[in-house]
């Protein structure tokens, strides 16, 4: 099947079905195109509230299926492969977060969006990296936290609110990679350009970034700037939407650190290369049998859920 007749089957589907297909940033440009909203997970969870569609696509990765459901428990969410996970989300299990909570009993806990139903069940307030600074500045500030499962983030919003959480060992295999010295590189080539960094690259990244934020964050402060060149050091798919709004700027994608090539001049070619492997096992095609099965169905255990809602209704009233 082509892609044209892809995008036709998936468009008489949706509306057969009363289907709404949710889409992160970081998906792929022809599944981003063709979504009927688009955002990162704070978003992505903000619409799912708000939606009548009896059934949810959710073009992302497990856990944003999972809180869909959570907040949606009465309808029905699909995901285009139900293997896609996450690197941060794999590395804080339910079971070892138990444990931490017991050796800090007085801890308040706050998890990153990115984990499973498991732990958003032990978990007093949730957040996404468009709310996680303005959540913590909104606790009192002898408040006890542990944070997880991103340390790059919990040590950014240390560094910007004096606090000193407890932090979870965790990292998004992505960021991580982002390399300092091909920063360094393309600000010679473009000394005009601005650098957008999300909070989950290391701290090293983050101190020479102009502007750090989560993807909505660095999407509209692209749209609003007079700037005309960025260096983006996030997941590669969010250009998509940058140029998608602002065809006049000029945006370049920061290569990990494994990569590097060079022009004839010797200039650093910049690549498209670090990119999430999981948010990338979703395609068209996976995409159109998932609405026309109706397969790859999220589903959470009820006791969980009914925990893990707690700390999300938390976030989306704390982020009015």
């Amino acid at each position: 099947m082509t892609n044209e007749e892809l995008i036709s089957e998936i468009n008489r589907l949706r509306k057969e079905k009363n289907a709404i297909i949710m889409a992160h940033y970081y998906q792929t440009a022809d599944i981003q195109a063709i979504a009927d909203f688009i955002g990162d997970s704070l978003a992505l969870a903000q619409q799912a509230k708000k939606t009548d569609a009896q059934i949810i696509v959710l073009c992302g990765v497990h856990f944003m299926g999972e809180t869909a459901k959570i907040i949606c428990p009465d309808k029905k969410v699909l995901v285009p492969d139900i293997n896609a996970g996450c690197s941060l989300a794999d590395s804080c299990k339910a079971v070892d977060l138990k444990k931490m909570k017991e050796q800090y009993p007085d801890h308040i806990v706050i998890s990153y969006v990115n984990t499973t139903a498991e732990v958003k069940a032990l978990t007093d307030i949730c957040v996404t990296s468009s709310n996680a600074r303005r959540i913590v500045d909104m606790l009192p500030k002898d408040a006890k936290i542990i944070f997880g499962p991103d340390r790059n983030l919990g040590n950014y919003i240390n560094s910007v609110t004096g606090r000193q959480m407890v932090l979870w060992n965790g990292a998004c295999h992505v960021h991580e990679r982002f390399s300092v010295e091909q920063i360094i590189k393309l600000k010679k080539q473009y000394p005009d350009a601005k650098v957008l960094a999300h909070p989950e690259c290391k701290s090293s990244v983050l101190a020479l970034a102009d502007v750090v934020g989560s993807t909505a964050a660095l999407l509209n402060y692209s749209k609003s700037s007079e700037e005309k060149i960025f260096l983006v050091a996030t997941e590669s798919g969010i250009l998509f939407e940058m140029q998608r709004v602002c065809p006049d700027k000029k945006f370049i994608p920061v290569p990990p650190e494994t990569s590097e090539t060079f022009d004839e001049k010797g200039n650093l070619i910049p690549c498209a290369c670090n990119e999430c492997n999981y948010m990338r096992m979703n395609t068209m095609q996976k995409l159109y049998e998932c609405l026309r099965d109706e397969k790859n169905e999220i589903h959470v255990d009820e006791q969980i859920s009914k925990k893990a809602i707690v700390c999300i209704d938390k976030m989306l009233a704390m982020s009015k």
